[in-house]
């Protein structure tokens, strides 16, 4: 794939182009600057554990707030932060083979392409043609004069034409090219920051359903353990049926949340492979086992409101450079209304003996300029410069919408990534007392002063407090993600140009 150097030449040769042209038709691109509200981001703040009247956690103010500032520094490569290898390396594998991301590549193959043969109508075009032909024509025609007549003719020539852009129509069509294979680029770039967002938040994903399965499988052993116990006492002839057949629905139903959680596992196992370019199922051994870890990393700030961040994200810079591809077609349409003056030639060597062809008898050939102009179209070309105007505009309004976009999806995903922290701790609240009651339950009903009911009631709160707690840890990071994305994070040192094609399977060994 080209180098971003081609886009670089492309911009110095159109610099150079532009002084050899008479008349610029068409507006000059000037990017329209959109303001960004000086406002602060809804951040929920750290949560303390100093409370309000009504219980809630209240944010850290003042020292109490250590949160580290989140840089643009740190949006590169920001998977790199969980100190997971085994995220790492999906990543690399994902930004390497995925198909999806090799299919941007070739689109950005493609553009860079397209804006090197924009640059022909620059230079003069030359054919080449050659020709026999033998003619024959009987006496009875009104060329054969009573007697059959034949001839032979041999030709070889070379056709050239050199169209002088003296009114920019080639020069617009080369800066439309340009920021058509910029925006391109932009687009790859939103590509690998889309996959990267995308590897790290179904591995979240992945693991978050894995502890949710073993949060299922340790509620299942005490579950099953109590029921046990009543089944046990109940054949011995002292024990409350009822109570038995509480406890064991209770085990069933906590039997059959399980089924969903593994296929959910499988379903989340299959797309990484797919987002690393392996086929479902290659993942399998290196997923399995889910790590006695914690994917929680210290919770960051934004300070005040990120506009660069914003700004920089691809795709409101592929919006930006799709507006400026727009602008130039109104040059390029409005020079269809100007003449178009070329140097046309031809030489040549034509004979009507084959062995006379290559002798100087045989040369022909002219040299001049022609001019084009149309006068009248019908309103056909003032149509055309009309339509581009209204997709000019349209275009302006694409890129005002992507930047209102960006900084909608940049305070959603902060405020639930600071939010959901609020939550975390009130759920961790939550299960401790969740586990005392199980506790407090068990020695109330095994003293005959509660009904089993009681304790089934402390073993469901704690069995759905604790899968809360676990999704809820899950979420906050699934948050971080988002913002990381809502950001332009991951394009860095390793973004999209360092990439090349590897081999897919080798690298999920190394997992």
């Amino acid at each position: 794939m080209m180098s971003k150097t081609t886009l670089a030449s492309a911009s110095a040769l159109l610099a150079l182009l532009a002084g050899c042209t008479i008349v610029e038709v068409g507006p000059d691109y000037e990017s329209p600057e959109f303001d960004i509200p000086e406002t602060a981001m809804p951040d929920a703040g750290l949560p303390t554990t100093n409370r309000t009247d009504i219980g809630e956690f209240k944010p850290a103010e003042g020292d109490e707030d250590v949160r580290a500032v989140m840089t643009p520094e740190d949006m590169d490569c920001w998977w790199e932060s969980f100190d997971d290898p085994v995220l790492t390396g999906l990543v690399e594998m994902a930004v390497t083979n995925s198909v999806s991301y090799r299919m941007a590549r070739e689109r950005l193959a493609a553009s860079y392409w397209e804006l090197a043969g924009a640059v022909s109508p620059f230079l003069p075009s030359v054919s080449g043609n050659g020709a026999f032909s033998r003619s024959e024509n009987g006496k009875y025609t009104s060329s054969g004069a009573g007697r059959s007549r034949h001839g032979d003719s041999y030709s070889l020539g070379l056709g050239m034409s050199w169209d002088l852009d003296l009114f920019g129509g080639n020069m617009r069509s080369l800066e439309y090219y340009l920021a058509s294979a910029q925006s391109t680029a932009y687009d790859t770039e939103d590509a690998w920051v889309t996959l990267t967002a995308e590897v790290a938040s179904q591995y979240i994903s992945l693991r978050t359903t894995q502890q949710r399965i073993e949060v299922a499988r340790t509620n299942l052993v005490l579950q099953t353990e109590t029921y046990d116990i009543l089944k046990s006492r109940f054949d011995s002839g002292i024990g409350d049926e009822l109570a038995v057949n509480q406890s064991k629905y209770t085990v069933d139903q906590t039997h059959a949340s399980i089924p969903q959680l593994l296929a959910q596992e499988e379903s989340l196992k299959n797309a990484l492979a797919i987002l690393v370019g392996l086929m479902p199922g290659a993942l399998h051994e290196q997923l399995a086992e889910c790590p006695a870890r914690d994917w929680l990393i210290e919770p960051s700030r934004l300070d005040g409101t990120p506009v660069n961040l914003i700004r920089r994200r691809p795709d409101v810079r592929a919006a930006e450079r799709d507006l400026a591809a727009q602008t130039a077609r109104i040059g390029v349409a409005k020079a269809q209304w100007f003449p178009q003056l070329s140097i046309t030639g031809t030489l040549g060597l034509e004979s009507s003996k084959g062995k006379h062809l290559l002798e100087r008898g045989a040369l022909y050939g002219s040299l001049g300029p022609s001019v084009n102009w149309p006068i009248f179209q019908g309103g056909k070309i003032y149509s055309s410069v009309k339509a581009e105007e209204c997709r000019t505009r349209e275009a302006c309004l694409s890129y005002e919408l992507a930047i209102q976009n960006a900084y909608s999806e940049v305070r959603d995903a902060y405020a639930a990534y600071t939010q959901e922290q609020h939550r975390c701790e009130a759920l961790k609240s939550a299960v401790k007392a969740a586990q005392d009651a199980v506790a407090i339950a068990n020695d109330l009903y095994k003293n005959g002063l509660r009904d089993f009911t009681a304790v089934i009631d402390a073993q469901r709160s704690l069995l759905t407090l604790s899968e809360s707690l676990v999704i809820s840890r899950g979420d906050i990071t699934q948050d971080l993600i988002t913002l990381c994305r809502a950001l332009g994070g991951g394009i860095g040192q390793n973004g999209p140009e360092a990439s090349s094609d590897g081999d897919a399977s080798g690298q999920a060994e190394s997992i």
